[in-house]
């Protein structure tokens, strides 16, 4: 069985509800997803919940409910949030699940045995709210611990270490022979400055059970639960060895069938940049230790700010996706947010930029062409292409290259720009030719029809181009240009589709117009 593309969010922790950070890394992911299908490959997409570890105790604690309860409406919610987003994920993971229990107990089991964990006492601070041990170095020139800690408190315990360190060279190795592995390169950088300039320092990898219940608990030191992030991290590998993919169970030593999805090695995990040394440092060493093949690329976004300003929700200047969704569509969320933030730099949402990208890109732009264009095919042929003509192909031809290099290399915003230029051609085409014109001298008529096939051609193709991002638009012009099937073939994308004596339906507005005095609110959450 041919190996399926497989892509990874990072699964995010059950301590409140989905953000626009979250919905943005769900559809960059998405996007990449339904690009390689659309290229004709299988593609496995993975997202899910980390539900382990200390914060999720504490909340459940102060909520009197236990800890398995309390993920379980958190779970419920954040899978609906993955509906609304339109994803096409192909499994949910959960932390808590049994099946993603199983092959963490095992991994635990395999590098115990062989060697790769100690027993070792730790003295120093412990923050709670970031679930980490600090140091000395931690420390703020006046001597306090920055607020993004918490309480930090002093303690001394026992814990299990994984041999992180020994493994530095090697890493720095595989780093710089694959220069894609992580992406872009300033991320890259920034992972080489640290493992070149720095020491480093063995990983804990457990929490006493007196202090910490809600956890895996160590197969072998039954006192002991993993570590949250060495639970976490398992879950890309986790979900191929339930499903019985040999490449990720059998070097565990769990059971592989020969129909399963062939899936790992991960082709990318897709994660915010505040996280990139667990994935970039962390588990690189440990599929090393658990003999399994490293992923193909690391692929790491910036943040969301609102009006210039880091979100809150004590000052209220958040951006709620799904209210975004409920008042502007999903393909609209969607579009705004790669079209305005690229993946790696950090992005700033305006209620303004939001609003005159709906209106100048979708509303008059996309929606407008094709609107203008199935109307007057419709006035004037009764919606029927009365000839053929390659006027505008080689327009076509150029933009549609672009547009899939651009995809091909995961440059979504660069594929956007690509795709609009043809946009912008096509109804620079409709003022060049005003077929409306056209349309009042009968000695045009055969004129008129070539004008009319091009444009119905333009819009055609653009379904095919906008599919990935914005996937309910593309099967709405698909549908009011009379096609059956779906747009989610990018070998369609080719001119000539549509032929002499096809029959194009009458349209209705993509993306309706808004009247903005009115609708200025684009959504916010209360402050809590």
């Amino acid at each position: 069985m041919s190996k399926r593309f497989y892509l990874t969010t990072a699964i995010d922790y059950v301590n409140g509800e989905p953000h626009l950070g979250h919905a943005y890394e769900k559809v960059i992911t998405d996007i990449i997803a339904r690009t390689h299908r659309s290229l004709g490959q299988e593609v496995f997409y993975l997202t899910g919940l980390d539900e382990h570890g200390q914060k999720v105790q504490s909340a459940a604690k102060a909520e009197g409910k236990a800890p398995q309860v309390y993920c379980d409406e958190f779970a419920a919610i954040w899978e609906t949030f993955a509906g609304r987003l339109n994803l096409t994920h192909a499994d949910f993971v959960r932390t808590s699940s049994e099946r993603h229990k199983a092959f963490v107990r095992a991994v635990l089991q395999k590098l115990y045995d062989n060697g790769h964990f100690y027993q070792a006492e730790y003295r120093g601070f412990y923050s709670a709210r970031q679930e980490t041990f600090l140091t000395e170095k931690d420390r703020r020139e006046d001597g306090t611990f920055d607020p993004i800690y918490g309480d930090v408190t002093e303690l001394v315990e026992h814990n299990y270490y994984f041999k992180l360190g020994e493994h530095q060279q090697w890493l720095i190795d595989h780093i710089e022979a694959n220069p894609d592995f992580v992406q872009p390169e300033t991320r890259r950088n920034e992972v080489l400055g640290f493992l070149k300039n720095n020491t480093l320092e063995d990983l804990c990898i457990t929490r006493p059970k007196e202090r910490l219940e809600w956890g895996i608990p160590l197969p072998f030191d039954e006192e002991y639960v993993t570590y949250v992030w060495f639970d976490a991290l398992s879950n890309y590998a986790s979900i191929p060895a339930a499903l019985g993919d040999n490449a990720a169970a059998g070097p565990i030593g769990l059971d592989s069938r020969p129909d399963a999805p062939a899936l790992w090695p991960a082709d990318i995990h897709v994660i915010g940049k505040d996280i990139l040394k667990f994935h970039a440092v962390y588990w690189p060493i440990m599929l090393k230790a658990m003999e399994l093949p490293l992923p193909g690329q690391v692929l790491v976004h910036g943040w969301w700010q609102k009006d210039g300003q880091k979100m809150s929700k004590t000052t209220g200047n958040v951006v709620d996706p799904v209210a975004v969704i409920d008042e502007w569509g999903v393909d609209a969320f969607r579009y705004y947010v790669v079209r305005e933030l690229d993946i790696g730099p950090d992005g700033n949402w305006t209620d303004e930029s939001f609003q005159a990208r709906y209106s100048a890109e979708l509303a008059n732009g996309l929606g407008n062409l094709v609107n203008r264009s199935l109307s007057m095919l419709n006035r004037y042929r009764g919606g029927t292409l009365e000839a053929t003509s390659d006027e505008l192909a080689a327009d076509a031809e150029k933009w549609i290259a672009e547009a899939r290099g651009n995809y091909e290399s995961h440059q979504i915003q660069a594929a956007l720009v690509s795709v609009w230029g043809l946009v912008d051609r096509a109804n620079q085409y409709v003022e060049q030719t005003a077929p409306f014109k056209l349309a009042k001298q009968e000695d045009q008529a055969d004129r008129l029809n070539e004008v009319l096939y091009n444009l119905a051609e333009c819009c055609r193709i653009l379904a095919v181009l906008i599919w990935p991002v914005i996937p309910e638009t593309a099967e709405k012009i698909f549908e009011q240009v009379g096609i059956d099937g779906s747009p989610a073939d990018f070998s369609l994308a080719k001119w000539g589709g549509l032929a002499k004596g096809h029959t194009c339906n009458k349209p209705t507005p993509l993306f309706p117009r808004k009247d903005l005095e009115k609708s200025k609110r684009l959504a916010k959450r209360e402050a809590c």
